[in-house]
């Protein structure tokens, strides 16, 4: 497993230098400019160029890309243009609050599609995988700016239980921190909890129609005890390959979620800088956004690998 993981890391150093260079292009091509919004209104061509300056827009495109490069290799994000700050900074703040925003998003999607999989794919009685097959389809339906909105109206106007937006740190005060984090988590949560649940429900059906699982059956094994030591073992390689594409799916979401909410967290930041035509700030947020979706492909590689042995280098 060692050498399988060292095996990836040429080819994913690779897709983040190609990476870089697509961020770095497509945002050039963008129109607008960050010198425009920072010499005010109405600015004179003069003191545009003397911001571009400034900034060292003024610059070839070969010269700031591998000046943005060297900064990124040496540790050096630099300054955001806009709100003036260390970007390393900003991103360290903002971090922690999407990465608690995802994390419960993360544990609301696996129990609620872990659930509504079984009842799907194992369920004994038809209105109990039919009322999960309308739940799922509903949560997978209705897209997060919808939901949330709909959250909102309910559990803070029409039933006043729950706060509209901000954040509570949950060193500060845990069970305020958990009121302000549980509606977006779940708006955040429900379409991938929608995707597990149909690939578990298919991976379900799929490993009860094995030969194994029929002698099973016909040596009197209690189907509760097949379906937790036989069936769900050879059903979750398909499912770990979807809750690893659904984590990517929680972080790009959460940018959306974010901004119902006024989650302050990388989503809303990335929105600003987005706006403010923060160059140097998009740049590293949306390389993050990479290096962070090439990990996670990596690790859910590897965990598949781990469930199934058949998958593993040296069994080959």
């Amino acid at each position: 497993m060692l050498s399988y993981s060292l095996r990836r890391v040429p080819s994913a150093l690779l897709v983040l230098l190609v990476a870089s260079m697509l961020v770095f292009a497509v945002l050039r091509l963008a129109p607008g400019d960050p010198a425009v919004v920072l010499a005010g209104p109405d600015p004179t061509p003069q003191a545009v160029e003397a911001v571009r300056a400034q900034l060292g827009l003024d610059d070839s495109l070969a010269s700031q890309y591998f000046h943005w490069l060297g900064g990124l290799l040496t540790g050096d994000l630099g300054d955001s243009y806009i709100l003036g700050a260390p970007i390393a900074t900003l991103i360290g703040s903002g971090l922690g609050a999407t990465l608690e925003l995802t994390l419960a998003a993360l544990v609301l999607a696996i129990l609620i599609g872990g659930t509504l999989g079984l009842a799907l794919g194992a369920g004994r009685r038809r209105t109990v995988r039919t009322g999960a097959g309308a739940v799922t389809g509903l949560a997978f339906a209705v897209p997060p700016y919808v939901s949330g909105v709909l959250l909102v109206l309910l559990f803070s106007l029409a039933w006043p239980i729950l706060p509209a937006a901000g954040r509570v740190a949950f060193l500060d005060d845990p069970e305020i921190a958990a009121q302000y984090l549980l509606m977006p988590a779940l708006c955040l949560a429900l379409p991938a909890a929608a995707v597990i649940a149909r690939f578990l429900a298919a991976s379900i059906r799929r490993v009860q129609d094995e030969d194994f699982v029929q002698t099973g059956i016909a040596k009197g094994i209690s189907a509760q005890r097949l379906l937790f030591r036989h069936v769900l073992p050879n059903a979750l390689p398909p499912v770990i390959t979807a809750l690893g594409i659904q984590i990517g799916q929680l972080l790009g979401g959460a940018i959306v979620v974010e901004a119902i909410f006024a989650w302050p967290g990388i989503g809303q930041l990335l929105l600003n800088a987005v706006l403010g035509r923060d160059y140097l700030l998009v740049q590293d947020l949306l390389l993050l956004a990479v290096a962070v979706s090439v990990v996670l492909q990596t690790v859910t590689d590897l965990a598949h690998a781990a469930i199934d042995p058949r998958l593993r280098p040296e069994t080959r």
